[in-house]
């Protein structure tokens, strides 16, 4: 019982004691997040990127822009989306996809979306999605994807 407790006194002690972190942790929380703006900077494939022609890269480079700024959208009706990553006060998201070894049925394909904070803070939600459950989405996989990551978000 002691081992459990002083690892939570010792957490919530630290918690107090940083007031200047205080205004970078409130900053992620859904109130702030579903007013936020948000710059997609753009997408990436990483992993064996070369499993894909060169014209169903883009096309799925062009949908996670898309379909994530998407996501961020319906899970915040309130957010807006701009173009300028470097406009104060913005969020830049950058939506990474890592490619599995090779393209098999049982293979899991790793989507994450970086958010970096204008507080200098990043916060990073990820999961692994099957590409037999993708290949089912065809082609409504990439929104399929970026809202349940976004379903991660507070």
């Amino acid at each position: 019982m002691k081992k459990v407790l002083l690892p939570l006194a010792l957490g919530s002690l630290m918690l107090s004691a940083a007031p200047a972190n205080a205004q970078a942790a409130t900053a992620w929380n859904a109130q702030t997040l579903s007013t936020a703006r948000y710059a997609i900077l753009a997408p990436q494939i990483q992993g064996n990127p070369n499993l894909l022609s060169a014209e169903q890269r883009a096309g799925i480079l062009a949908a996670m822009g898309r379909d994530s700024a998407g996501a961020i959208k319906r899970r915040y009706p309130g957010a807006t989306i701009v173009a300028d990553p470097n406009a104060p006060g913005v969020i830049k998201v950058s939506p990474i996809l890592i490619a599995p070894g090779a393209l098999v049925p049982w293979a899991k394909l790793t989507a994450r979306l970086d958010f970096d904070l204008p507080a200098g803070r990043r916060v990073t939600v990820q999961d692994q999605f099957g590409l037999l459950t993708l290949w089912q989405h065809q082609h409504d996989a990439a929104n399929f994807l970026y809202d349940q990551l976004v379903q991660r978000l507070p």
